[in-house]
């Protein structure tokens, strides 16, 4: 029998509509991929140069500093008080969410499910393939079956969601993991552009079975460093940083320095939510001139749009035709997403009126 081949990368199969938009005078404005395209703070890039770290190996759980940044973080967004040693760093989130289904499979080898939601980021799905695990998506925790419950090993919730933006009742996830005797894992990378209401962590509702999975690629547009953390069950998170300490997995040294100063501040953040605010609102406009049915979304700075006629391709690729603007089907999020589209507010104001006016001419 042949071995495993990787499907295809879900956006190339963008390539086509993407060398359209790039034709355009002007170029492409690619809002297809949540890409930061915003200045990270100068003290960020600085610490970089500054650290006097490179010279040796950088701990795979992360320093003592960068710990107690994530746990100050933590408090000032959420109120919630972690201790230093239920928090671990990782390279970048990805990295965790791709391979954290092969570790928890480790340790509980009579398990081989992953539950994950039904329109979402790829890799939730893909970490259960890599790993060798069912993949089923979930729409309704009401309606997971119970046979599927009992062979799970985790069970994910993305909240604000990629690509909707929609909020999950994060208490209801860790209650339902609790009473089934499943690991709940929170991908809360987008907490800080929550807009309804104020941002949430699972951790709120208790650290027993669930972790929270953070990180710095869209708070502080250093997607580029690759640096996130995961918190919360005490036994958790030991069991997964031993792993990834005997695996080699360690963020480095002037990134961890650089993270730090990131943490510690809030006001570009802050003024990072402004920027969004004001492209989801201006842009929401463009895409409902172009006769989709777009809404504000809950969190992220994402636009979750559904093309009148339902081709989500059709749409985006005459987007690309006569905009030169480059967005998502839904359909790379899952079967479910399909005839909606993804448009990532990650262009300044300049590019997002250089679409806008080409689409009105």
């Amino acid at each position: 029998m042949p071995g495993f081949r990787p499907p295809p990368y879900p956006y190339d199969r963008l390539d086509g509509a993407k060398a359209v938009a790039a034709a355009h005078e002007g170029g492409i404005v690619d809002l297809s991929i949540g890409t930061p395209n915003d200045p990270p703070p100068a003290e960020v890039v600085a610490a970089l140069a500054s650290s006097g770290t490179e010279r040796g190996y950088p701990a795979s759980i992360g320093s003592k500093r960068l710990r107690e940044a994530a746990v100050g973080w933590m408090g000032r967004r959420f109120g919630v008080e972690v201790p230093v040693d239920g928090v671990a760093a990782c390279v970048g989130t990805k990295e965790f969410v791709a391979n954290v289904v092969g570790w928890l499979r480790l340790r509980t080898p009579e398990r081989d499910t992953v539950l994950y939601p039904a329109v979402s980021y790829p890799t939730y799905e893909m970490g259960a393939v890599l790993a060798g695990c069912r993949a089923v998506p979930v729409g309704d925790l009401a309606a997971v079956d119970e046979a599927d419950a009992a062979r799970a090993l985790c069970l994910w919730v993305n909240s604000p969601a990629n690509p909707t933006g929609a909020l999950a009742d994060l208490g209801a996830h860790a209650a339902w993991g609790r009473a089934h005797g499943v690991p709940v894992l929170s991908d809360e990378c987008y907490a800080e552009f929550t807009w309804d209401g104020l941002p949430h962590t699972i951790l709120e509702h208790g650290f027993d079975g669930v972790l929270a999975v953070h990180s710095l690629s869209k708070r502080s547009n250093l997607a580029g460093l690759r640096i996130g953390f995961y918190a919360g069950d005490a036994d958790l998170v030991h069991y997964l940083a031993e792993v990834r300490k005997h695996a080699g997995f360690m963020v480095p040294g002037p990134v961890q320095a650089a993270a730090v100063v990131a943490l510690d501040d809030d006001v570009h953040v802050d003024e990072q939510r402004e920027r969004y605010l004001e492209r989801l609102w201006f842009f929401a406009d463009v895409l409902r001139r172009e006769g989709a049915e777009v809404d504000m979304p809950g969190g992220s700075f994402y636009l979750w749009a559904a093309p009148h006629d339902g081709d989500a391709w059709a749409f985006t690729n005459d987007l690309a035709a006569r905009g030169g603007v480059l967005v998502s089907p839904g359909d790379l999020y899952g079967p479910e997403g399909a005839g909606w589209v993804r448009v990532a507010m990650v262009q300044p104001m300049d590019r997002l009126h250089l679409a806008a006016d080409r689409l009105a001419r």
